[in-house]
């Protein structure tokens, strides 16, 4: 499991160093291979590839007639690109999702379970403060219902 948010600087080339602490647990679950992808919010999803290769499945399942549908599979999919955890524990990312998720130089990788989100660091604070400051309309999912907290 990932969790937590740590600040993550990447460097010229696009590199960023994963955190340590979750570096046996990928070697182990993934021998360090990951895909990064695309997300609606603008952010980047990175999965260890087992785990992308599962949602890869059903995507490409998915009846590609619901205009949405299509519109999830050409970014989800047309986006996928495999990066591999270099010996230093860093990993490349592609111009082109640097430039989808405006990743300059400061950066948050946010646990998500089983995989992480990297966010600008900047649009990050801006969606979270959007987040906790919109007014909860009282109404929640039926899967939600149940969760004690």
């Amino acid at each position: 499991m990932f969790r937590g948010a740590t600040k993550i600087t990447l460097d010229a080339k696009g590199r960023l160093a994963i955190p340590t602490r979750y570096r046996e647990r990928l070697a182990a679950r993934c021998d360090n291979q990951l895909v990064a992808t695309v997300d609606k919010d603008h952010c980047l999803l990175i999965y260890p590839l087992p785990d992308w290769e599962e949602i890869e499945r059903k995507l490409v399942r998915l009846p590609s007639f619901h205009e949405r549908t299509r519109t999830m599979q050409r970014m989800m999919l047309g986006y996928a690109t495999e990066v591999d955890i270099d010996g230093h524990g860093r990993i490349l990312l592609s111009r082109e999702l640097r430039d989808f998720a405006g990743l300059d130089r400061q950066a948050i990788l946010i646990g998500q379970g089983h995989k992480f989100e990297l966010w600008d660091e900047e649009r990050w604070n801006r969606k979270r403060d959007e987040w906790l400051g919109t007014d909860d309309d009282g109404e929640l999912p039926p899967e939600l219902e149940s969760l004690s907290l």
